[in-house]
């Protein structure tokens, strides 16, 4: 890790004070104020999310994978990212993995000191015969959590494509990623706590990253996710609504093809062989 680096945005003083104070009206109001900044931060960075959606896509083409790396906030918002993937775009759950410090108890219950073992991320990459067509992701807001560090400087040391997601600037984490993705999005509301703006900013990079990803791998067709996969009425429902503006088909002509083919992709596909 580097001797200096800037101080934590992300922990600096909020620019509110007394917020035990404001009314419910007031906090609402200021809160959605700083929320106002996100997006514009986010779009300051689109040429670095650009610049590793481009790496990305060639190595997942070529049979990768992407690793999320993240505790707490950053972690859950990798999981989570990694687990709409499959039902959405109709993927193997193996493409993009999520990875929070301390497991799967982590998502609902704080870990004690999970995040504090740079050697944990590296072992647990290992686990998945983790190669050089792989890419991993640190997601941290701080810029300085050591499963989160420890594991992209491991990862980058063999060879592998690394990036981070953080709401700092020239961070350790920064350092060990190939391509740094800083989002700078001030002060919390409430200081410190980066579940807040830090975490929404996080939040849709991951979005864009991903949508983009399924866009560039063909499982989205005009806007419609033909890939996604029929796990209740309402995405049956939209499926055979997609059929039916596509193939110009009526209501019960599309829903035997669905059924028949339990995919919209397949549907279209099969159809249009005729």
């Amino acid at each position: 890790m580097p001797k200096k680096y800037e101080p934590k945005i992300t922990e600096a003083p909020s620019n509110f004070s007394d917020l035990d104070k404001m009314s419910i009206s007031n906090i609402l109001t200021s809160i959605n104020q700083e929320d106002g900044q996100i997006h514009l931060a986010v779009k300051k960075v689109i040429p670095q999310i650009e610049n590793f959606v481009s790496v990305l896509v060639q190595k997942i083409k070529d049979g990768g994978r992407l690793f999320y790396l993240g505790a707490g906030t950053s972690g859950r918002l990798g999981v989570l990212d990694a687990a709409e993937l499959p039902p959405t775009f109709g993927v193997s759950d193996d493409i993009v993995i999520g990875l929070i410090a301390g497991g799967e108890k982590a998502l609902r219950h704080a870990v004690e000191s999970a995040e504090d073992d740079p050697e944990k991320a590296w072992k647990e990459l290992l686990e998945f015969n983790i190669g050089k067509q792989d890419t991993v992701m640190g997601i941290a807001a701080s810029g300085t959590t050591p499963y989160v560090v420890g594991g992209l400087q491991k990862a980058r040391n063999n060879g592998i494509f690394t990036a981070c997601i953080t709401c700092n600037t020239n961070t350790p984490l920064s350092l060990a990623s190939d391509i740094a993705i800083e989002v700078i999005v001030g002060p919390e509301f409430v200081t410190g706590s980066t579940r807040l703006k830090a975490g929404t900013a996080q939040k849709m990079i991951l979005n864009m990253i991903t949508t983009t990803l399924m866009i560039q791998l063909g499982r989205v067709k005009g806007s419609k996710m033909i890939n996604m996969q029929l796990k209740n009425n309402k995405l049956i429902e939209r499926g055979i609504k997609m059929l039916m503006d596509e193939l110009n088909l009526n209501q019960e002509e599309a829903k035997t093809l669905l059924f028949q083919h339990k995919s919209v992709a397949q549907a279209i596909k099969n159809h249009q062989k005729k």
